[in-house]
């Protein structure tokens, strides 16, 4: 199994109380830790405002961090989870992305979706489409970039979207250009945009529906004359890691007690629903969720993207993982 590593950015309330002068230290420290490690990739959220609801709180921009990671990093593969396919001009959107690409020395995965978080879309002046013209211009954005990192140009004349000769010059230094990774699991369109078009997969990492999710991709592969097999699919993991569930617990507590003058006491329980569930698949001890996590590698899961709630905090949390639960999947 791989495994890749998100960095806090402010968007799950993760950077409270650190000055913004200091959040980039705590970013780009985490991300040299990630590099020097054993990590295959780090990621980022492409989120604007906070959430569960939006705040003053800090959300610092994805692609201006994809950026920053590039120049400073130099092994680690750099991903967003996802990048909403309207917030920008897909075709100016590839030319990004090849840029950074470059920077890098072509380590950059564009994880691509069709968004949903309605106050955003709002409040940046993009008002809110129906789903259906979400998806549609999902697909026409990665038919541009597609087209654009494997010919040096882009021209379309979709519904959504109109591109004439727009050059996306130098090419990506990845040969066919940066991985897409679709994400979202929606049954009758995104599986099969990702069907036609993904390198990578992400959607619900819960047993059932892994499993459920993967046989709708496999039918809209056959569908469409691709092969499911070529395509890795992932999940995203929140993670609190504890050597004892009596550590556990008292890792929910610290980190429940951070959020609530944010969020409230009511809103704090809200926050930490899933953590203290105990189904959650990356809350427990070593042994447990390397337990989980050989399950879901049996199911087809290849990659792993882990979020530690803690992380601008307290590293101890992810080095566990790496010392204990990492080498199990491996």
């Amino acid at each position: 199994m791989r495994f890749g590593l998100f960095i806090p950015q402010g968007w799950r309330h993760d950077l409270v109380g650190i000055d913004p002068a200091d959040q980039w230290a705590a970013m780009s420290g985490l991300a040299a830790h990630a590099d020097a490690g054993d990590w295959e990739s780090i990621w980022v959220y492409d989120h604007f405002h906070t959430v569960p609801v939006p705040s003053e709180e800090a959300t610092h921009e994805a692609w201006t961090l994809m950026s920053a990671f590039a120049a400073t990093t130099s092994r680690v593969r750099l991903g967003q989870m996802c990048t909403c396919i309207s917030y920008r001009n897909p075709a100016h959107l590839a030319k990004v992305a090849a840029t950074i690409d470059i920077i890098s020395g072509g380590r950059v995965e564009m994880g691509i979706g069709a968004g949903w978080y309605e106050h955003e879309w709002r409040a940046y002046g993009y008002g809110f489409p129906r789903a259906g013209e979400r998806l549609a211009r999902l697909d026409e954005g990665v038919q541009i970039m597609r087209q654009a990192w494997t010919t040096g140009t882009a021209t379309l004349d979709g519904q959504h979207y109109q591109v004439d000769g727009a050059i996306v010059r130098p090419l990506p230094l990845q040969p066919g250009g940066i991985p897409i990774w679709i994400a979202g699991g929606g049954e009758k369109v995104t599986l099969k945009i990702a069907a036609k078009y993904a390198n990578y997969t992400n959607f619900d990492g819960s047993p059932e529906g892994f499993t459920y999710k993967s046989d709708l991709l496999q039918a809209h592969c056959a569908a469409v004359g691709t092969d499911f097999d070529a395509i890795t699919r992932s999940a995203n993991y929140n993670t609190v890691i504890g050597a004892t569930e009596a550590e556990v617990a008292q890792r929910l507590d610290a980190i429940q007690a951070r959020v609530t003058p944010y969020l409230g006491e009511d809103g704090a329980e809200s926050f930490m629903a899933e953590y203290r569930s105990g189904t959650a698949a990356g809350v427990g001890t070593p042994e447990q969720i390397a337990r989980r996590l050989h399950g879901m590698k049996e199911r087809g899961l290849g990659y792993a993207i882990h979020y530690f709630p803690e992380a601008a905090y307290d590293r101890s949390g992810i080095e566990l993982f790496e010392r204990e639960v990492m080498p199990a999947l491996r």
